[in-house]
Formats: C-alpha cells, structure tokens, sequence
C-alpha cells in the first residue's frame, strides 16, 4: 500500500539514496531540505517510480512548515535524515550543529507529536518517526570490541554530541509522551552522491585534480564502511519492521584504516584513470596534522538488526568501493557543480 512520509534532508547524500528507493516501492514522500551546500536538487532528478516526491525547500527549525505538512499531507511517518553532518565544520562553527541537529529535532519531535495526538487510535499506532543518527554518539573504540545499541553515549566532537542530543529528545518523547519513535545509528557511509568533503570523495575529487591528497595523521585511524543502499535497507526495515522505543544499529563489517582506504582508491584510479606522468596516485598522499579529538577506531555490531529486522547486506566493501568510484568517474560535472554551491 502506498504510504505518505516526510524525509527530511532528502536532498542530500543519504536521504535522497532512502527517497530513491521508497520511490521506487511505491510511497509518495514529501522532501524537506534547506538545500544548504550539501542539499541539492541534481540528487532527486533521476529519481522515478510507482510512487512519487515533491521537494519542500524549508527548514526543519520552521515549526509552522512542519506542522503544516504534516496536517495538509496526511503523513504517516517522518523520517529524519536532516543534519549538519561534517566533523571538521562542527569544530570550525559549532553554533549550525546545534541549531539544526538539536533545534531542528525537537521541533520536528514537538510538531510530530501534536499533529499525532490528534489522529485516530489506529492510525496513531501506526505512525511512525525515525530518527537517523551514526555511531559516532558512541564515542571511539579501542583496537578491539563493537558498539552496540546498548554502548552508552560517549560523543567526542560538537558534531556526534549534537547528534547525541537529539537522538535523547527522541528517547524522551518516546517515553514521556508515546510517540512512537524509532532510532537507527549507521557506520560510515559511502557511495554515489556524496558530498565531496567526506574522505571517500574527497580523495578522488582530489586525485582526478592532481591535488594532494591530505591524510589525518598517520592514517592509522579504522572506520567500519557501510554502502549508502545497504544502510537505506536498514532504515527502511526499521521503519517498518522496528519496534517502538528501539534503537537498530547498522554496519558494514568492512573495517578499514583511512591510509587503507586512500591506498585502495589509487590503485583502482591507477587502472581505470592512469595519470598523465605514468607514476601512481599514491604519491599524491600527504599526511597533515590530525584532527582535533580524532577518535581513533569505529565498529558496529549489528546482529539485532539482522535478527529482529532480518537485515542483510548487500555490498561488499570491494564491490561497493568500485561501483563507488565509477560513479563519480561518470559524474564529474555533478561533483564540480556541488563543489561551486559550497
């Protein structure tokens, strides 16, 4: 059955992958983005399907907006992609992180749960809200162990604790008011349509530009890499498989130092797109002073989410790297024009 959701921050990497596939299963989602440098339209027009998407530009910190979405289009569920996500803008300017990762989510929550008081007993037990996070709330790992959904919080930078902020609000609302809310928190994303800030992207933008290709540290820091599909699976599943008043975990079991990481892009790059000089990407790797409260290692164990919800991946990490790559080697005016709005 068709079903009506709003999807905040479906303009960006993530959310317009999840619009994309609840596009193509036959919903009709309602977009909500601000279209900030990482929002853009480009992201949403391939995108078609039994169902169908209206892009809304608006904040989600505009409590009339909402409210009046969420009345006018007999929304059935909201999930909630909207953030400001990069870790180096949140040391550089805090004050966005807060407003729109804490703000932006109780205003989402508090209109939710007026509009969901007002809705018959069936449908209000239906209704869903989802908020999507990352696992970087947990804090940072040592060379062994996984976080779970039961790993207390432990946010090291501006941007996870804003994201841990907002995911208590949801917990909050979920148990002061029953509205029924739902909490996923993901590895490291990666895949078509990200912004090129993020290490993936970044380092090709940079290799296809000649440019150095800077590398925090030594590069011995591990992120555990999920595929951006493989991640929408999961959200999608939780939204409609999940329990209210749970949190489901997400990952890739594809652990990876970032040196690893940049080294695998070069010698893929080396084959498909050898440079001019004949000499290989790899010498274009700079190391640069790491970054500030740097955590060192990520992990998810999401076995709950595979047994509860029955998630399963679906990329590989070499499969995913190489569809990952071919895509912006295919779309480098789409990477040019996203960088000139930032």
């Amino acid at each position: 059955m068709s079903h009506n959701m709003i999807v905040t921050g479906g303009a960006g990497f993530i959310g317009s992958n999840f619009v994309e596939m609840m596009v193509e299963k036959g919903h009709n989602v309602y977009v909500v983005d601000k279209l900030t440098y990482a929002g853009h339209k480009e992201n949403l027009e391939s995108i078609k399907g039994p169902g169908s998407f209206e892009l809304i530009e608006g904040d989600i910190c505009n409590a009339d907006l909402m409210a009046s979405l969420l009345k006018s289009k007999n929304i059935q569920s909201v999930v909630h992609f909207a953030a400001e996500s990069h870790v180096d803008r949140s040391i550089d300017g805090p004050a966005e992180f807060i407003q729109t990762n804490i703000q932006g989510t109780f205003t989402l929550l508090d209109q939710s749960y007026q509009y969901w008081k007002g809705l018959d007993p069936q449908t209000q037990k239906d209704f869903r809200y989802l908020q999507v996070s990352t696992d970087e709330v947990y804090g940072e790992l040592g060379e062994e162990g996984y976080f779970s959904e039961t790993t207390p919080y432990s946010p090291n930078s501006p941007y996870s604790a804003s994201k841990a902020a907002g995911d208590h609000l949801v917990r909050a609302w979920f148990h002061t008011y029953q509205l029924p809310t739902i909490t996923t928190n993901c590895s490291n994303n990666y895949g078509p349509k990200q912004f090129p800030e993020k290490l993936i992207p970044h380092m090709i933008n940079c290799a296809l530009s000649e440019k150095p290709l800077p590398v925090y540290g030594d590069g011995k820091n591990v992120r555990d890499w999920i595929h951006v599909k493989d991640h929408c699976y999961g959200v999608y599943l939780a939204l409609t498989e999940g329990v209210p008043g749970e949190t489901y975990c997400f990952g890739g079991r594809a652990e990876r130092q970032n040196l690893t990481v940049v080294h695998t892009l070069c010698d893929a790059l080396d084959k498909i797109r050898p440079r001019s000089s004949g000499e290989s990407y790899r010498q274009l790797i700079t190391f640069v002073e790491d970054r500030k409260g740097h955590d060192w290692r990520y992990a998810i164990d999401d076995s709950k989410a595979e047994n509860q919800l029955g998630f399963k991946r679906q990329w590989s990490f070499e499969t995913g790297i190489s569809e990952t790559i071919q895509w912006y080697l295919n779309n480098e005016k789409w990477a040019q024009a996203v960088l000139e709005k930032a």
